[in-house]
């Protein structure tokens, strides 16, 4: 089971930042979010952090602090759409990988 999230997760994680580059409806999220000026750090980091997610079923602890930066970054994500008072519906999928990031940051990468 935690392959199969791992894999989902890695995969959301590469689409989510490699559209930070190349989609403009990503660019006007980023200018409501007010953070344009980062969108393209953060596509990075996403698409780094995915590819981390990935080799973590090979060298586990690369894994766990990929999910552990997922992690800090959902949790900032949070505080962003409270901050610009976003309803709860738009604020779940930020919460929802919040949570699977620190449930695969504790549980390991270890099969």
């Amino acid at each position: 089971m935690n392959t199969a999230l791992i894999l989902f997760n890695a995969l959301s994680f590469i689409g989510y930042g490699t559209a930070c580059f190349l989609s403009s409806r990503m660019k006007r999220e980023f200018e409501r979010y007010r953070l344009g000026p980062q969108r393209l750090w953060v596509g990075l980091l996403q698409c780094a952090a995915g590819m981390g997610l990935l080799v973590g079923t090979e060298a586990p602890w690369v894994g766990q602090v990929a999910a552990g930066g997922l992690a800090l970054m959902m949790l900032l994500a949070v505080g962003v759409r409270i901050r610009i008072r976003d309803s709860a519906l738009q604020t779940i999928p930020a919460l929802f990988y919040l949570v699977l990031n620190a449930y695969l940051l504790l549980a390991g990468f270890e099969n």
